[in-house]
């Protein structure tokens, strides 16, 4: 009896893979595949840097081609296993996730460098590179990937990786702040797993797309208010949101300040990330429901962190508290959503990125100069190191928001936008908490840059024997922050690219049209 002929083409990718097709995996294989290298040479760390620079250079190249070809083309999908969605796992590439992806490539590219000074023998033999080499593929995963459970997995592969950096050099502190950091991401994710699971439940897929395209006709029998109110509460908490935001300056602060600098700029803004896309293209019924509640979480978090930040002696904490405050500026253009709303929320969350990484880095090499983290024995910069020092103001401004840098424009547009909406009150929430953020920088600076420096008793400079934590001097401190200050001012200079960007990425989330298109094509295969 002749078998029946089956049409594999209903079910799987039968035409030949472009080589454009294949960008949206490359930067998690090169992640994966030159920390696998860093793993099998362990033994030789002196090699470490010279293989993971390349490594991250490789991966920037390999973003910046994405994000051009989803600019050009728009959204771009890779099936795994050439199995159709929503079949097999998917990554789909629209300009937001490619623009976040090329971000935290680049300011993870100068973290590397700066490592070169920051991460000593022993440091490397812990696995800072390893490490940071996993991290980026988790990260960049989380960014590209079309799979709600596949985003899980991406969060396990980025947390299980930080682990590993916050306790590099195994110190009490360390130990004592990966522990809270620990406990609460952990219960964060048991969270999301939870939400995965219930979302499996109802849809019976995980692909975003197909949960986008099903979610219209099951929100009348569906509990979506109960899984939109799971996943915001998961994704809070891991991006750091009021009232469960307490874990991140009770550990940022603890490792050295490279990991520090890292896990401000990147790990945070994943937490975002996933609130966009899930409550915003996934569940956008649930989100419009739920905006007050986001809004006022968002309020609380902006506004408490500046006056956190105000209240802390220490840089390195005081840092933690502004990444706090960041999350409220975003989270208040998820409330609002929109183009305007979220398009702010974007550019935000893209200047956040570059912005703390240089914040952190500079507090490293203010401590460095000066000889301590602390604001009570850390002064006289400005005589002793003036660039160094006017370098340091103009990422303060960026950081209060002010023009002509970065932080200006998205807080501009969230204002705007707050007051198109008629939300005066959160209108008044962003322009309170930059003004006490500006407070904050400005003490900071008056403290430990203009202020006379510090002798005592005997004559000496306060704090003459540098602390072993502090990082060493290296003529490649300066380039990763020289790099992300020029970032920083060209994108407070000249915005507009960025804002059309933004728009660009918005308008994709909040309409995913060609979101859609690209996993389920109408007239093809993806």
């Amino acid at each position: 009896m002749a078998a029946t002929p089956v049409d594999l083409s209903l079910a799987m990718v039968m035409a030949p893979t472009t080589g454009a097709e294949w960008l949206p995996i490359m930067p998690v294989a090169i992640g994966l595949g030159f920390g696998a290298v860093l793993m099998m040479i362990r033994q030789s760390t002196r090699l470490h840097p010279w293989i993971a620079i390349p490594g991250l250079a490789l991966m920037v190249l390999v973003d910046i081609l994405l994000l051009a070809h989803v600019v050009t083309h728009g959204p771009v999908t890779m099936t795994m296993g050439r199995w159709l969605p929503p079949f097999g796992i998917a990554f789909t590439v629209d300009i937001v996730g490619a623009l976040l992806a090329l971000t935290a490539a680049l300011v993870a590219l100068a973290g590397s460098v700066y490592a070169l000074g920051d991460i000593n023998t022993s440091g490397r033999r812990y696995g800072f590179y390893p490490f940071l080499m996993v991290l980026m593929a988790g990260v960049s995963g989380a960014f590209l990937t079309g799979d709600v459970f596949n985003l899980y997995v991406w969060f396990e592969v980025l947390l299980i990786s930080s682990f590993g950096l916050l306790i590099l050099g195994s110190e009490r502190e360390q130990i004592d702040g990966a522990l809270k950091y620990a406990v609460l991401n952990l219960i964060a994710t048991t969270l999301f797993l939870i939400a995965v699971g219930y979302l499996y439940a109802i849809f019976g897929t995980l692909n975003m797309a197909d949960i986008a395209r099903k979610a219209g006709s099951l929100r009348e029998t569906a509990p979506l208010m109960t899984l939109g109110g799971l996943f915001v509460f998961a994704f809070g908490m891991k991006a750091a949101a009021f009232p469960l935001n307490f874990w991140l300056p009770a550990s940022y602060h603890t490792p050295r300040i490279v990991v520090s600098a890292l896990f401000a700029g990147l790990l945070t803004k994943v937490g975002v990330y996933a609130l966009l896309r899930v409550m915003v293209m996934l569940l956008p019924v649930e989100r419009e429901a739920l905006s007050l509640v986001i809004a006022i979480a968002g309020a609380l978090t902006m506004v408490l962190g500046a006056m956190g930040a105000l209240a802390q002696s220490d840089i390195r904490r005081f840092l933690g508290f502004v990444v706090v405050s960041g999350i409220g500026y975003m989270l208040a253009g998820a409330a609002i959503a929109g183009t305007a709303g979220l398009s702010a929320a974007i550019f935000y969350a893209l200047h956040s990125i570059v912005l703390m990484t240089a914040l952190y880095l500079v507090a490293g090499e203010a401590a460095r100069r000066g000889g301590s983290y602390r604001l009570d024995r850390l002064s006289g910069l400005w005589a002793a190191a003036p660039a160094f020092a006017g370098l340091s103001l103009a990422l303060f401004f960026a950081g209060a928001g002010l023009p002509p840098f970065s932080g200006f424009w998205p807080k501009a547009m969230l204002v705007k936008a707050t007051l198109d909406i008629g939300a005066w009150w959160l209108a008044g929430a962003i322009l309170l908490s930059g003004f006490i953020t500006t407070i904050a920088f400005g003490r900071v600076f008056l403290l430990a840059y203009w202020r006379p420096a510090l002798v005592e008793a005997s004559g000496e400079p306060a704090d003459a024997a540098v602390p072993a934590h502090v990082p060493r001097a290296t003529s490649s401190a300066m380039l990763p922050i020289l790099a992300l200050s020029a970032l920083v001012v060209w994108f407070g200079l000249f915005p507009e690219p960025l804002i059309d960007l933004s728009q660009q990425a918005a308008s994709g989330l909040a309409n995913p049209a060609a979101y859609l298109e690209s996993v389920f094509p109408s007239g093809g295969q993806p």
